[in-house]
């Protein structure tokens, strides 16, 4: 049985590749990240299918930011579909939104601290307050979850400060910018293996091209989930 701790993301152009994707992954995978860049080519669609066709869990990657009326009424739409994550931007006033609008449903808030692809000099062109991106990430982790987030996206090298917050106590960690040894780094600029993002306290693991730019995306999948395991901790 596929490890849920790995969240392939589904970063392809459109659901027949996404489809093709995730025919190869098979088994190896139980659990699908689909986001901004699919949903245009119908990644609502395709996250339905594979929730309920093929037994995934699908987190939905929006990144929603707006006012609060609006954020409420997008999520109770959404949570009407069955999926498991969402994402929202981590400011206090969207997260507490986000949670009215999901209701009873069991639809995961997750909270974005800072993008892995940010460092110190791109939040200062951002106008965002002087401070490292570790303070500010654990910063925003602890007001998202007081505000109701049911966990929060971070880089690897935020994990170990944001799971020793108290509101981070049962809450869920979901960590991108993971890259399996001796993978190039990307468009990430804050990353961690596999086995040392597990050991210092997330939950889930996002990764996306070390998987689906593989020759046997199966085989890659299985790797990590193998490094994963090594990591000793469920």
């Amino acid at each position: 049985m596929a490890d849920d701790r790995l969240i392939v993301a589904l970063d392809v152009g459109d659901v027949l590749a996404g489809l093709a994707l995730t025919e190869r992954l098979g088994d190896s995978v139980s659990f699908y990240k689909i986001g901004l860049g699919m949903l245009t080519g119908g990644g609502l669609a395709l996250a339905r299918e594979l929730k309920d066709d093929h037994g995934k869990r699908i987190f939905l990657d929006l990144k929603l930011f707006d006012i609060g009326a609006t954020i409420e009424a997008a999520v109770r739409g959404i949570a009407r579909l069955g999926l498991d994550f969402l994402t929202v931007h981590g400011d206090p006033q969207v997260v507490a939104a986000a949670a009215e609008g999901r209701g009873a449903h069991d639809l995961k808030i997750l909270a974005v601290t800072v993008l892995t692809s940010l460092d110190r000099a791109d939040l200062d062109a951002n106008l965002i307050r002087p401070g490292s991106v570790a303070e500010i990430a654990r910063e925003r982790a602890a007001r998202a979850l007081a505000a109701g987030a049911d966990g929060v996206i971070a880089s690897p090298h935020e994990i170990a400060a944001i799971r020793a917050l108290p509101e981070a106590a049962g809450r869920l960690i979901v960590t991108p910018g993971v890259r399996p040894t001796g993978s190039p780094a990307g468009d990430q600029k804050r990353i961690m293996t596999p086995a040392e993002a597990i050991g210092s306290g997330a939950d889930h693991l996002v990764v996306g091209r070390p998987v689906w730019q593989a020759a046997d995306p199966a085989a890659a999948a299985r790797a990590i989930a193998a490094e994963i395991a090594g990591a000793g901790r469920r």
